[in-house]
């Protein structure tokens, strides 16, 4: 067997969204469409590259700093930055190369993307920090915890890379990588109207979302289809397949969250369990009927684990495990 080939869950059809009764794709309370995200929407420079991000909400909380992950942006965060403004402030950062923020000066590297967030707490003057991160996002902001120990509080990894990536073959990911990109480019100028229809969100959000179709078109269209084609894809990618740091996840020492989708068709959900055996303590939740952007899919119960998790003192380890949600 290559070994490129990743057991990842396949893409469910669109015939199978019927039987879902479950909220799966229900809007999170407060709703985000009642922000003006605007007024919240900030850049500051960090090694030469201005940086983009969103700071809202306030509290006598450790603040939570929201990392997307590849071809994402802050915007991938909607349905989870109004629940958790209600009791602290909140950061969705826009990493260079994506959203609003232009390619780094420098080589795009996991580490790098680390010292970048990092920077970026420093600047804002938030002490310790909480981290959530989606697929690279959760790379990175494991990194942070590794690299930074003494600026994170909690962690939580969604569907997170660097365990199955650091096995991969890179030439056929490279080759997927820029097929993705040319089709993301392509796509850019239809996102609007590939939003507005349940099929063709099912045909461009099946790898990411078990059942695009049930997600709103609005925010298929703001959280996700804005952030397709830029510069950053590629560079991302590699340095996704470059770096493995998983002798390393020992050394994080903070409380870790682990969430997964247990359909997800990206990244394995057999990678949960190896997080979990590596990050002495941490503890894992996976969500059934769900795919790679848990936090888009099932906000509402991604919230409610996410702030619950949040509040809680001590060892993860000692809360639950293995525990399923549906």
């Amino acid at each position: 067997m290559p070994k490129y080939f990743v057991p990842t869950a396949r893409p469910a059809t669109p015939r199978a969204a019927r039987r879902v009764r479950d909220g799966y794709g229900e809007t999170a309370q407060p709703d985000w469409r009642t922000i003006d995200w605007q007024a919240h929407l900030h850049q500051v420079e960090i090694d030469g590259t201005p940086v983009n991000y969103v700071d809202i909400g306030s509290g006598d909380r450790h603040p939570v700093v929201l990392v997307h992950g590849l071809g994402g942006q802050w915007q991938n965060w909607l349905e989870n930055i109004p629940r958790a403004a209600q009791e602290r402030r909140v950061i969705a950062i826009d990493l260079p190369g994506f959203g609003l923020s232009p390619m780094p000066r420098r080589e795009i590297t996991i580490p790098g993307y680390g010292r970048t967030v990092n920077a970026l707490c420093d600047l804002l003057g938030l002490g310790l920090v909480e981290l959530v991160g989606n697929s690279m996002g959760g790379f990175i902001s494991a990194e942070v915890a590794i690299q930074f120990p003494q600026h994170v509080d909690r962690l939580i990894l969604v569907s997170a890379a660097g365990i199955t990536s650091a096995d991969l073959d890179r030439r056929p990911i490279q080759t997927l990588g820029r097929i993705a990109t040319a089709l993301t480019n392509w796509s850019a100028p239809l996102d609007r109207k590939i939003a507005s229809r349940a099929k063709a969100r099912h045909l461009a959000l099946a790898l990411v979302a078990r059942h695009p179709s049930l997600l709103k078109a609005d925010l298929a269209y703001e959280g996700f289809f804005k952030g397709t084609g830029k510069p950053g894809f590629n560079d991302a990618l590699l340095a996704c397949l470059e770096y493995d740091f998983r002798e390393r996840l020992p050394e994080i020492g903070v409380p870790t969250l682990i969430v997964w989708g247990e359909q997800d068709s990206i990244i394995p959900v057999k990678d949960a369990n190896e997080f979990e055996r590596l990050i002495p303590d941490s503890r894992k939740v996976v969500m059934t009927q769900t795919g790679h952007i848990t936090m888009a899919e099932r906000p509402a119960a991604f919230n409610d684990l996410m702030m619950d998790f949040l509040a809680e003192s001590g060892p993860a380890s000692l809360a639950g495990h293995g525990a399923l949600r549906s």
